[in-house]
């Protein structure tokens, strides 16, 4: 049994595991939405920069075109990162380590944390939509720690032994 990627004392995947590979799944589906479906400026767009489509047009003639391009690169990161993040999911290892909890920190709050917080501050319509990846990002480090701290229960009593 590899003990990296599964739990020590059973061969299925934890449960945060599950919820970051779910997250990573999500990125993914996210990602292909912004490279292959994602309309270059949608309605909250216009609304936010205060002007409407057809005078944006006008003002910034190549601005849609320019913006497929920009949407084409965020969405290969996101489908790279949801890529990355799955991967991660599913070698997690069985001994919980801080350095692993502090990179799905950091990696969470600058990609879905910071995408969530821009959506409420443009007062984006899926402002609250966003909020979810959000959570079951949160409950995947909660869950990680517990997972940890059982770990490290279950390794200082093979120790006492």
């Amino acid at each position: 049994m590899k003990s990296n990627v599964l739990n020590p004392t059973t061969s299925r995947l934890q449960l945060s595991g599950k919820i970051f590979a779910l997250c990573g799944i999500w990125l993914v589906a996210l990602g292909t939405y912004f490279l292959f479906l994602r309309p270059a400026l949608l309605p909250e767009d216009v609304r936010y920069i205060g002007s409407s489509l057809e005078a944006i047009r006008l003002a910034v003639s190549g601005l849609e075109r320019w913006l497929r391009h920009v949407f084409n690169v965020m969405g290969g990161f996101m489908i790279a990162t949801g890529v990355m993040t799955t991967l991660a999911a599913c070698r997690l290892p069985a001994r919980r380590e801080l350095t692993t909890f502090t990179a799905l920190l950091l990696a969470g709050t600058v990609s879905v944390g910071l995408m969530s917080a821009t959506n409420f501050f443009l007062n984006s319509n899926f402002r609250w939509l966003l909020v979810l990846p959000v959570l079951l990002w949160l409950a995947g480090l909660s869950f990680y720690l517990r997972e940890r701290a059982i770990s490290a229960r279950h390794i200082d009593r093979v120790d006492q032994f």
